[in-house]
């Protein structure tokens, strides 16, 4: 009887031990993947905050719309490298695994920043300037393409299967917590400095902080466990496999992504450049939004990606969220476009922050498991690198070129409600059968 018991006891001691071990692993996936996650986003956020300043700075032309103009479009140059990223390193990571994929993705983001915090003007070395701003961009886009899908998948994969969605809401968590922290350097460095010191030098202090993340990533990925045994000796090729019997299913993932990536854009990232030049609020306001948004993402994420994981469909909160979207879009800009009210805007951008963080874990992991393992880096990668390029990146200049052209301020709203119902009848023909690996 004592044996037994004794037994039985040890079988518990060894199994806490072991969920004990999986936890802090799964702990360690998540700060080391958000944490090279998060530089890619702070990085994007701190350039939308000072595109007005670097399209003065680095862009030669007449007049500032101009100016801001090609450099929203420099900022959406970064996307048109995310295909490229996104079948390399997507098919890096399916065939030598997550962690080599993630080391290299943090790498090349750490290049592509340097290059943008440390180029001299436009006034100093003429159209070289240009060349390397652009170059920096194009590095970041191409780290870019492979960091979601890859660091995705190592997230679903770092724990159980039903861990699944709260383990990726830290993707997009880390996106949340970039931003904020992108807003919080950006409104310290616009309140700590001069007019003049900020269009100086003092618009490089932000890349400058992204730039001294890179090689804590990097040392922390190294070490990183690994979540996908590869088979670098595998005579197919994964882009190429997914392409050839998945082709409709990213396709139609591309467009379930559009209403999503759309709000991504719009509500964070441009924002605060739409609410001073269109609407004129202050550099305070744009900036307290920008932080509000941040820390919705950063704190809603993994509240909904629990919330996800105890559903018994994907699709549930992603069409919840898209339907209160579509119905709030219209109303919520009418409310911006009145007074100049803080507290109006802040409570207005709330609102639209949540319905957002509703739809994204239980999303992303609709899609991967859409794929099997072998081929899960490749399929999510090819999805998010393509869709985002096409109907993410360029959206802050869409709108804004929409604005210059219509003279009419509502026309990110229209924008968004077209991209949501376009995700949702794509939603409806997407394959919801999971592939538990």
């Amino acid at each position: 009887m004592s044996s037994t018991l004794s037994s039985s006891l040890d079988a518990e001691v060894a199994s806490g031990q072991v969920q004990q071990a999986k936890t802090a692993d799964s702990r360690k996936a998540i700060f080391a993947i958000s944490l090279g996650n998060g530089l890619e986003m702070y990085d994007f956020t701190v350039y939308s905050f000072f595109a007005v300043i670097i399209g003065e700075l680095f862009f030669n032309v007449g007049g500032a719309a101009a100016g801001l103009l090609l450099s929203l479009a420099t900022f959406g140059v970064g996307f048109v490298m995310r295909p490229l990223g996104a079948v390399m390193i997507g098919n890096y990571a399916d065939k030598y695994g997550r962690k080599a994929a993630l080391t290299l993705t943090i790498t090349l983001m750490t290049v592509g920043t340097g290059m943008i915090a440390l180029t001299p003007t436009y006034e100093s070395i003429g159209i070289a300037a240009t060349i390397i701003l652009v170059v920096g961009r194009l590095l970041q886009g191409l780290s870019a393409g492979g960091e979601i899908g890859t660091a995705s998948a190592a997230l679903m994969e770092s724990d159980n299967y039903q861990r699944r969605c709260y383990m990726v809401s830290w993707q997009i968590a880390s996106q949340g917590a970039a931003a904020l922290v992108g807003a919080l350097v950006g409104f310290a460095v616009n309140g700590l400095l001069s007019a003049e010191e900020v269009h100086s030098w003092g618009w490089r202090i932000p890349f400058v902080l992204g730039l001294l993340i890179g090689p804590v990533g990097w040392y922390i990925r190294r070490h990183l466990n690994e979540s996908h045994q590869a088979d670098p000796k595998a005579q197919d090729t994964p882009f190429k496999t997914v392409l050839s019997k998945q082709g409709g299913t990213i396709l139609t993932g591309m467009l379930m992504i559009w209403g999503g990536t759309a709000c991504m854009y719009i509500e964070v990232f441009y924002m605060p450049t739409y609410l001073i030049k269109e609407l004129g609020y202050s550099s305070t306001t744009a900036f307290a939004v920008a932080v509000m948004a941040g820390l919705m993402l950063m704190v809603l994420m993994p509240v909904f990606g629990k919330w996800a994981d105890r559903l018994a469909s994907r699709k549930t909160l992603p069409l919840l969220g898209m339907f209160g979207s579509f119905l709030f879009i219209y109303p919520a800009f009418t409310l911006l476009g009145g007074d100049a009210s803080v507290v109006k805007a802040l409570l207005v951008i709330g609102v639209l922050i949540a319905l957002f963080a509703l739809s994204n874990a239980s999303l992303l992991v609709l899609i991967m498991e859409a794929f099997s393992q072998q081929y899960r880096a490749s399929g999510i990668s090819m999805i998010y690198g393509f869709g985002v390029t096409v109907f993410g990146g360029f959206t802050p200049l869409l709108v804004a070129s929409l604005i210059e052209w219509s003279g009419n301020k509502m026309a990110p709203a229209f924008y968004l409600m077209f991209a949501i119902v376009v995700s949702c009848i794509a939603m409806g023909r997407f394959p919801a059968k999971a592939v538990k690996s």
